[in-house]
């Protein structure tokens, strides 16, 4: 059964990469960064008078990104005092994990109306700033299966039949259909005081070729945590020499994404139709450090919304690394058409913990495009996670 939980409204930034000179979006605080959608999304309705909440994803809540940064976004855009926030950190999950929240929290009746997404500024607080136990506690290590990222990515395209060509080939196709994408009507253009900074992805490579990527070196094969993946799963194989590349891992990002999320009666409210509607999500786990979760996921939300494969018109997958799409599509049996038909993370970028917002204003944003009815959206997490969640257009 369908949730009592509408999409109102779905808008994110442009992707934006991260430079050792600066990233375009470098100069915009996190907070800013998700303000500018707040202040856009509270502009076009009352939805400041009506929200209940705000509940933010991110993968790294430090720096900037700590002391949440929901309220301190609302706050920045303007919005009313009695206004409140959240965080949710579940690494790359993030995104969808607020999303998820916020479709409980409306259809259970403990919310009408709750806006949802993430934000993470890689170029201002990079992975690791908030300096976990994970890097440094051997027994924690140990006990979690934490591995480099890249390594759990070569240890499932071994074990899952994936070669090194296949990952190549795959990462060629992202840079070619991101290139050629249509502009996005979910994308806010980024401003940096009054000035325009950035209106579309960056990233995208059109002329890169497989022969290119053959040439780069393998990133992960010599990485120490080999060990331990060895120890976590005995039957593992590893390569003789890596599979990822620089090219076939996702691409460092900023961004930022939000929706309003309400339950049916939220129309009135808000004086807004909903765009569309949750169906069902799904959060996994399998044993760290394989990195397989958004398949499991995928699997289990697709059955609790009562659907299987035929029935997606469209899949965004993050590029968790070139494995993760490839994987997903031979497992669930989807039209490769269908999956990431304007690229994805390894040409234009992974913003952590605003990726699941972005999937979801984007997967809205191409069934208008195609007239579709469904999407699924998936993303592989660290330590064995993983999320889903499938959403039905409505207009």
């Amino acid at each position: 059964m369908a949730l009592d939980a509408y999409i109102y409204e779905a808008l994110r930034l442009p992707r934006a990469r991260v430079r050792r000179s600066g990233g375009t979006l470098a100069d915009l605080p996190p907070y800013e960064m998700l303000g500018q959608l707040l202040g856009e999304l509270g502009g076009r309705s009352v939805l400041t008078e009506v929200v209940d909440d705000v509940i933010v994803g991110t993968s790294t809540p430090a720096g900037e990104q700590a002391t949440d940064v929901a309220r301190a976004a609302a706050q920045w855009a303007g919005w009313p005092d009695n206004v409140p926030g959240g965080v949710v950190s579940r690494l790359c999950c993030s995104g969808l994990d607020a999303l998820e929240a916020a479709a409980a929290r409306v259809a259970s009746g403990l919310a009408d109306v709750v806006v949802a997404g993430g934000v993470e500024s890689m170029s201002r607080v990079p992975m690791f700033r908030d300096d976990p136990a994970l890097l440094t506690d051997e027994e924690l290590g140990e006990r979690t299966g934490f591995v480099t990222i890249g390594v759990s990515a070569d240890v499932t395209a071994v074990q899952y039949g994936f070669a090194r060509e296949d990952l190549d080939a795959y990462a060629v196709e992202s840079h070619r259909r991101a290139a050629q994408a249509p502009h996005s009507e979910a994308i806010l253009a980024a401003r940096c005081g009054d000035s325009v900074v950035l209106e579309a992805d960056e990233g995208a490579r059109p002329d890169v070729t497989v022969e290119q990527l053959a040439a780069l070196p393998a990133l992960f094969g010599e990485d120490p945590s080999w060990e331990r993946v060895l120890r976590r799963l005995p039957e593992a194989v590893r390569p003789s020499v890596g599979l990822h590349t620089i090219a076939t891992a996702p691409q460092l990002a900023d961004g930022a994404a939000a929706a309003i999320v309400g339950n049916a009666s939220a129309a009135a409210k808000l004086g807004l139709e909903p765009i569309g509607q949750v169906l069902a999500s799904a959060q996994s786990a399998v044993r760290s450090p394989l990195l397989t979760a958004s398949v499991t996921s995928a699997q289990e939300a697709l059955r609790r919304a009562g659907l299987s494969a035929p029935d997606v018109d469209v899949a965004m997958v993050n590029e968790s690394f070139a494995v993760t799409p490839l994987l997903v599509q031979r497992e669930l049996g989807l039209d490769p058409d269908r999956v990431n038909p304007h690229g994805g993370a390894l040409a234009v970028g992974h913003p952590l913990g605003a990726t699941g917002g972005i999937l979801l204003a984007d997967a809205l944003a191409e069934l208008r495009r195609v007239d579709g009815e469904v999407a699924l959206l998936c993303i592989p997490a660290a330590l064995g996670l993983g999320a889903a969640m499938v959403v039905r257009r409505l207009r």
